[in-house]
C-alpha cells in the first residue's frame, strides 16, 4: 500500500486540518474551511411527530447543527416530511438526516424530503447473517454488480434532489462478503465504504460524507487513518464524520468518546462529530462542543520539531518496546501515578482516594484493582505502612535522606540527575519537557522518562518526544505527566482523554500521571484508569458497550443500562454489550463477553460473544437471566 498518510509526518507535529471538499447540507455547509459541525440523533419513535419535533428543537437549542432521525421503513421515511414541516412552522430550519438500514426504498423516499441520507454499506444491500461464507473472485464481483444495481437509484436521486449522503461503515455491521475477504478489521471497514464511494464517483455524485464508527477506539482510529490514506490514493477528499459508537454512559463514555474523536480532531481529521451517549440526546451536545472548542487552542501552537522518519505503522497496533524496570515497562501494563504531594498525610482518607484500603491481617495499606501503582510524595515524609507492591516516588533531594529501600525511588530533573552522586540501583525517574533535545539525554537503562509538555498541542508534542526516542533507539519507559491546567473537572477529563489516550492508543506510553489543582484526587485516579481502559491498555473495570438509543430501540436503554451497571460494575475487566435493536447488536458486540439485545417488543436475546444463547426472553426477566448467564460461564464474583 502507498501509505501517503504515514509519510506525511508533518501532520503528527503540526496542527493542520485535512482539507476536504465542501458538501452543502441544507444551508449549513460542511468540510473545507467551515467549522467542525455538531450533530446528534433523536431517540423518539419517528411516527411520534410531536415528540420528535420537540426533541429536535431541544437539540438545536443546545447547539446541534444537524439532527438525524431513524427511518426503518418507508412509512417513517415519509413522516420525515411531516416532521420537517412542523419544525419550519416553529422557526427551526435545521437540516435533517435520515438514518437508513436494510430498506433502500426508505432511503429513496427520504432523499426527496430531507437534506441528507445516511446509509450503512454493511446492510443497505449486502446480506449479514453472522455466518461464514466463502466468495471466489467471480462471486465477489457478482455481489458488487448487484450492489451497484441496487444502490445506483439512490445515488441518482440524491444528485437530482441536491440531497447529501453519508456512507457510514460500522465495525459491527460489516457484511459477510467483506468479512470473507478482509475479516473483522479496519481495512474491511474502509473497503466496505469505498465500494459505495466509487459507485457514487462513477455516477458523478460527490456530496458525500464518510464515517468509520466502532466501539473499540483502537479500531476506530486505525480505520479513519486508513480511510484518509485510501481516499488520497484514489484522489478523493470527502468530509469525515467522527464518532465512537456504542460508547455507553457516564464518565467512561465521555472518556472513550474523547479519546477517539478528540485525538483524531487534534490530528486534523474530522469535519463533523457525534458523541454517542446512552443518555438523553441533549446531554451529548455539551461534550461535543467542548471537544470542538479544544481544537481552537491548537491553531497557533508553538512549533514542534518534525521527525526524521516515522518509526511506527499508524495502521497497526504495536506496543513500543521498552525496558522492564520492576513493574514498569516491558510487558507490564501501563502504571498510574497518584500525586499525593499536596495532600495532608495525617489523614488516612487520602489513601482511600487513590484506591487503597487498610488490610488488618497484614497491617498494611493495599492497592485495589484501581489503586495507584506509584505514589508521589515529593518532599514529604510519611508514616504509612504501604504494601511492598507500591512504589514510593520522592523528589531526589528528599530521597537521598531516606533509608534505602527497593520501592522508594527518586525523581530528578536532567540537571539534578547529572549532578547527583547517588542514583537508585534499579530505577530513576527523570522529569523532562517534551521539547528536550533527544541527543542530550543520557542512555542509562535504569531511567524512566516522565515527559510533560508546555505546548498547547500536548498530544503532538509528547508523541513526538516518544517517536524521537524510538528513532534514536532509546528504550527507557515513558510516563506521561499532564500539566496543571485551570479547567473544570469535565473539561479536564475530556482533554486528557484525547491527549494521553491518543498516545496510549498507539501503544507508546508506559504510564500516566495526572495533576490538577481543580480536580479532586479520587477523580484524578478514576480518570487515569478510565483512560487506560478506554485505550484497551489496562482493563480494571466492567466495560459497557451500550448504544445511544434511537427510534428503533425496543426498550428503555438508559434504565436497563443503569440496572445492569448496578449489578455488574464490580466485575473486573468484563465487557457487556447493551443494544436497543439488532442493527449493530451482534456485530458491535464482537468485542464483548456478553450481550443484551432487543429483538422484538418486550423481548430480549442474550448473547455469548456473537452467539445467541438465550433467545427471546421476556424483558421483565432479561436482567436476572443475564446475571445467571454470567454466573454459569464462570465470570461472576460476589461484590
Amino acid at each position: 500500500m502507498n501509505t501517503r498518510f504515514s509519510q506525511e509526518i508533518d501532520r503528527l507535529t503540526r496542527y493542520q486540518r485535512f482539507k476536504t471538499r465542501v458538501v452543502n447540507i441544507g444551508d449549513i455547509p460542511m468540510g473545507g474551511n467551515n467549522p467542525i459541525r455538531i450533530q446528534s440523533m433523536t431517540n423518539t419513535p419517528t411516527m411520534d411527530t410531536e415528540a420528535t419535533v420537540a426533541q429536535t428543537m431541544r437539540l438545536v437549542d443546545a447547539g446541534c447543527d444537524y439532527v438525524r432521525i431513524t427511518a426503518p421503513s418507508v412509512k417513517e421515511a415519509q413522516n420525515l416530511g411531516v416532521i420537517k414541516a412542523e419544525l419550519l412552522k416553529r422557526g427551526y430550519s435545521v437540516p435533517l438526516i435520515a438514518d437508513i438500514h436494510f430498506v433502500p426504498k426508505a432511503a429513496e423516499a427520504a432523499a426527496k424530503l430531507v437534506e441528507k441520507v445516511r446509509v450503512n454499506p454493511g446492510n443497505y444491500v449486502d446480506r449479514k447473517r453472522f455466518q461464514e461464507f466463502e466468495y471466489n473472485q467471480m462471486e465477489y464481483q457478482a455481489e458488487l454488480d448487484r450492489i451497484r444495481e441496487r444502490f445506483s437509484p439512490l445515488v441518482k436521486l440524491c444528485r437530482e434532489e441536491g440531497t447529501a449522503m453519508r456512507i457510514g461503515s460500522n465495525h459491527g455491521s460489516l457484511s459477510d462478503r467483506i468479512l470473507s475477504h478482509y475479516g473483522d478489521t479496519p481495512m474491511g471497514m474502509v473497503e466496505s465504504a469505498m465500494e459505495f464511494v466509487r459507485i457514487c464517483a462513477d455516477l458523478d455524485f460527490h456530496d458525500l460524507v464518510i464515517s468509520m464508527k466502532a466501539s473499540n477506539t483502537r479500531i476506530m482510529i486505525q480505520a479513519y487513518r486508513l480511510l484518509v490514506d485510501q481516499m488520497e490514493n484514489e484522489g478523493f477528499n470527502y468530509p469525515l464524520h467522527l464518532g465512537v459508537t456504542e460508547a455507553g454512559d457516564g464518565d467512561d463514555a465521555r472518556i472513550k468518546s474523547s479519546l477517539g474523536i478528540g485525538s483524531l480532531l487534534r490530528d486534523g481529521l474530522g469535519d463533523t462529530i457525534r458523541v454517542s451517549l446512552t443518555e438523553a440526546p441533549e446531554a451529548e451536545i455539551p461534550v461535543a462542543i467542548s471537544l470542538v472548542n479544544a481544537i481552537e487552542n491548537l491553531r497557533d501552537h508553538d512549533p514542534i520539531p518534525t521527525l526524521a522518519r516515522l518509526p511506527i505503522n499508524l495502521f497497526e497496533y504495536h506496543r513500543r518496546d521498552s525496558n522492564k524496570l520492576l513493574t514498569i515497562g516491558g510487558n507490564n501494563v501501563p502504571v498510574v501515578v497518584g500525586d499525593i504531594s499536596n495532600q495532608k498525610l495525617t489523614e488516612d482518607s487520602i489513601l482511600n482516594s487513590f484506591g487503597y484500603h487498610y488490610d488488618l491481617v497484614s497491617q498494611t495499606w493495599q492497592a485495589g484493582d484501581t489503586g495507584s501503582d506509584i505514589l508521589y510524595f515529593a518532599s514529604n515524609k510519611h508514616n504509612y505502612k504501604l504494601s511492598e507492591n507500591t512504589l514510593e516516588l520522592y523528589d531526589s533531594a528528599t530521597w537521598e535522606t531516606l533509608q534505602a529501600h527497593t520501592n522508594r525511588v527518586p525523581l530528578f530533573n536532567l540537571s539534578s540527575y547529572k549532578s547527583s552522586e547517588k542514583h537508585h540501583d534499579l530505577m530513576n525517574f527523570i522529569l523532562v519537557g517534551a521539547a528536550v533535545e533527544i541527543d542530550k539525554l543520557p542512555d542509562d537503562p535504569t531511567i524512566v522518562w516522565v515527559v510533560s509538555s508546555e505546548n498547547n498541542h500536548i498530544l503532538a508534542d509528547e508523541r513526538r518526544f516518544i517517536l524521537a526516542l524510538m528513532n534514536k533507539g532509546k528504550t527507557q519507559p515513558v510516563i506521561l505527566r499532564n500539566q496543571n491546567r485551570s479547567q473544570s473537572r469535565d473539561d479536564f477529563l475530556l482533554a486528557v482523554s484525547a491527549e494521553i489516550g491518543g498516545i496510549l492508543n498507539d501503544g507508546l506510553a508506559d504510564g500516566v500521571w495526572l495533576r490538577s489543582k481543580d480536580v479532586i484526587p479520587a477523580d484524578l485516579n478514576d480518570i487515569s484508569f478510565g483512560v487506560l481502559q478506554a485505550s484497551r491498555s489496562r482493563m480494571t473495570r466492567t466495560e459497557y458497550i451500550a448504544c445511544p438509543s434511537c427510534g428503533r430501540t425496543l426498550f428503555d436503554l438508559e434504565q436497563v443500562t443503569s440496572q445492569i451497571r448496578s449489578r455488574t460494575s464490580h466485575l473486573k475487566g468484563l465487557k457487556i454489550g447493551i443494544m436497543g435493536c439488532i442493527v449493530n447488536g451482534p456485530g458491535e458486540m464482537a468485542d464483548a463477553d456478553f450481550g443484551y439485545v432487543g429483538t422484538g417488543p418486550g423481548k430480549v436475546s442474550l448473547y455469548r460473544g456473537q452467539m445467541v444463547v438465550r433467545p427471546h426472553i421476556p424483558q421483565s426477566e432479561a436482567v436476572d437471566s443475564l446475571i445467571d448467564l454470567i454466573k454459569s460461564e464462570g465470570f461472576w464474583v460476589n461484590p
